[in-house]
C-alpha cells in the first residue's frame, strides 16, 4: 500500500474511529440512563415499527450516494438529480407511512403505534435532505467534520430523551431522541457542509445514477428487510417485553460490530474506489484491512461474549436478565459482518452491483429458514440459525473476491484464522471467572483486566503484522493528540 493511499485510510479509520467510538459512549450512555428508566416493553413497542423505517431509510437513498461515491468525475448537476430525487421519495414514504400507521398498529395490536409511527416517521424526510452532504464527506474521506456533526446531534438528542424520560413521557422519551437526533444532524451537516441545491435535474444522470445504483437499492432492501425482520417476528409472535429484551441485546451488539462495519465501509469504499483500476495496490490495501478489521472485530465480539451477563446486570439491572442469552448468540454471528461488508465492498468497487444483488437473494431466500423457525420454536433457535446463515454468507460474500481481485477464500481464512485463535482463547479465559461465586462487579473487572494483558501477551509474542500495524495506528495517534495538545 503506497503511503498517500495508507495516510489517506488510516486518517479516514482514526477519525470514523474517534466518531464510532463517541457516539457510542455518548448512545450508550444514553441507553443505559434510559434503559433504566423506561421497562422493556417501551423498547419493545418501539422496535416493532423499526423494521418500517429501516426499509424507508433505504429506499430514500436508492443506492445513489455509492453510485456518486464510486463516480470519478461527478458533476454539480449530478449531486441535485440526486438531492431532489431522494427528497421526493422521502416525502412520499413518509406520507405512505402516515396512512399505514392504523393498520400497523393493528398488525402488532398495539393502539399507541398510530401517533409514534406519524411523528417516528418524520426522520425519513430529514435523513433525504442531508444524504448529499453526507456523501460528499465521505466522498473526500473528511470523517473529521462528520466526528463533529455526530458527536453534538448524538449530546444534544441524549439530553432531550433523557430529560423527557425524567418528566415521565414514557414510549416518547425515545421518539424524541431519535427524531431530535436525526434533525441536528441534518441541521449541522447543512452548517458545516457548503454545498448548497441549484434548481437542476438530468435525466441522463439519473439513468447513469440509476444503472448502478438500482442493483444495490435492491440489494439494500433485501439485507434491511432481513436485518430487521426478527423484530417483525418477535414483535408478532410473542411480547413486547421480549421484543424489547431483543431490542436491548442488539444494542449492546451495535456497541461493536455495527459500529465497526459502518466504519469499515465508509472509509474502505471511498479509499479502494480510488485505486480500482490498480489490482496490484487493490489487492495489498484490501488484505491488510481484512487482517487489521478482523483483529478488532473478534476480540471486541469473543470479549462481549464472555462478559456479557456482569456487564448487562451492572449496566441495566436484573428486568434485562434475559437479554443476556440473546446478546452472547448475536455476537457469534456479529463477529463477520465487518467481513461481510468488506467483501461486499469490492463488487461495488469493481461495478459489480449485478453480483452483489445476486448474492443478496441468494442469502436471504435462506435466511429465511431460521425466521420461520423462530415462529414456532422460540427467539433462542432463530437466532442460532442467524449464525449458521452468516457463515454460509461469509463464503458466498468471499467466493467472488477470488477471481476479481486475486484473493481466494482459502487465503482470507489463513490471514484471519490466527486472530480468530487467539481472541477465542482470551474469551475463554475470561468467562471462566464468571464461575466465581462473587460480586458482579469485581468479575467484570477482572475479566477485563486479566482478558486485555493476556491478549497483549500473546500478540507480543507472536508479532503478528495486523497486530504491529494496529499498534502503530494507536501510537502515532496518541502521539499526534499530544502534539495537538501542547
Amino acid at each position: 500500500m503506497s503511503e498517500s493511499i495508507k495516510d489517506k485510510t488510516v486518517k479516514g479509520v482514526k477519525w470514523s474511529f474517534i466518531d464510532g467510538l463517541a457516539n457510542i459512549g455518548i448512545t450508550f450512555l444514553v441507553g443505559l440512563i434510559l434503559a433504566r428508566l423506561l421497562s422493556p416493553k417501551e423498547f419493545g413497542i418501539i422496535g416493532m415499527i423499526t423494521i418500517f423505517i429501516a426499509i424507508s431509510n433505504s429506499i430514500i437513498d436508492s443506492g445513489f450516494s455509492n453510485a456518486l461515491i464510486r463516480k470519478i468525475d461527478t458533476k454539480s448537476i449530478d449531486y441535485n438529480t440526486v438531492f431532489y430525487f431522494n427528497l421526493v421519495i422521502g416525502i412520499i414514504f413518509y406520507l405512505i407511512l402516515y396512512l399505514s400507521s392504523p393498520a400497523i398498529s393493528s398488525f402488532f395490536k398495539e393502539p399507541i403505534l398510530i401517533p409514534i409511527t406519524r411523528v417516528l416517521g418524520i426522520v425519513l424526510v430529514l435523513n433525504s435532505l442531508s444524504i448529499i452532504q453526507r456523501t460528499l464527506f465521505i466522498k473526500k474521506v473528511d470523517f473529521k467534520t462528520q466526528t463533529k456533526i455526530s458527536l453534538f446531534s448524538s449530546i444534544l438528542s441524549g439530553i432531550i430523551g433523557i430529560e423527557m424520560a425524567f418528566e415521565n413521557y414514557g414510549v416518547w422519551s425515545l421518539v424524541g431522541q431519535q427524531v431530535s437526533r436525526q434533525f441536528f444532524n441534518m441541521l449541522f451537516l447543512w452548517a458545516y457542509s457548503s454545498w448548497r441545491p441549484a434548481w437542476e435535474f438530468s435525466k441522463d444522470s439519473f439513468i447513469e445514477m440509476f444503472g448502478f445504483g438500482s442493483k444495490l437499492l435492491l440489494s439494500g432492501l433485501i439485507d434491511t428487510v432481513y436485518k430487521n425482520i426478527c423484530y417483525l417476528v418477535v414483535g408478532r409472535f410473542y411480547t413486547a417485553v421480549q421484543l424489547g429484551q431483543y431490542t436491548q441485546a442488539e444494542q449492546f451488539n451495535t456497541i461493536f460490530s455495527s459500529n465497526l462495519t459502518t466504519v469499515v465501509q465508509r472509509v474502505s469504499y471511498p479509499v479502494l474506489s480510488s485505486i480500482q483500476k490498480e489490482p496490484e495496490r487493490l489487492k495489498s490495501a484490501y488484505r491488510k484491512i481484512v487482517k487489521t478489521t478482523m483483529l478488532i472485530s473478534f476480540t471486541c465480539m469473543f470479549g462481549l461474549v464472555a462478559i456479557a451477563r456482569p456487564l448487562l446486570l451492572i449496566l441495566i439491572g436484573e428486568k434485562w436478565l434475559p437479554a443476556v442469552s440473546y446478546l452472547q448468540i448475536i455476537c457469534f454471528s456479529g463477529m463477520l459482518y465487518p467481513l461481510h461488508a468488506l467483501n461486499l465492498n469490492i463488487l461495488q468497487v469493481k461495478g459489480r452491483s449485478d453480483l452483489f444483488l445476486k448474492l443478496e437473494i441468494i442469502k436471504k431466500i435462506i435466511g429465511i429458514i431460521p425466521v420461520g423457525l423462530g415462529i414456532f420454536l422460540g427467539i433462542k433457535i432463530m437466532l442460532w440459525g442467524s449464525v449458521f446463515v452468516s457463515i454460509f454468507a461469509y463464503y458466498l460474500n468471499s467466493y467472488y473476491s477470488a477471481f476479481l481481485i486475486n484473493y481466494s477464500i482459502k487465503d482470507q481464512l489463513k490471514d484471519i484464522f490466527p486472530v480468530f485463535c487467539i481472541s477465542f482463547i482470551v474469551a475463554i479465559c475470561m468467562w471462566s471467572i464468571s464461575l466465581i461465586n462473587i460480586s458482579n462487579y469485581i468479575i467484570l473487572s477482572l475479566q477485563c483486566i486479566f482478558g486485555f494483558f493476556l491478549a497483549i501477551f500473546i500478540y507480543e509474542k507472536t508479532k503478528l503484522s495486523e497486530y504491529i500495524e494496529a499498534k502503530q495506528i494507536v501510537f502515532s495517534t496518541i502521539k499526534q493528540i499530544r502534539i495537538n495538545g501542547k
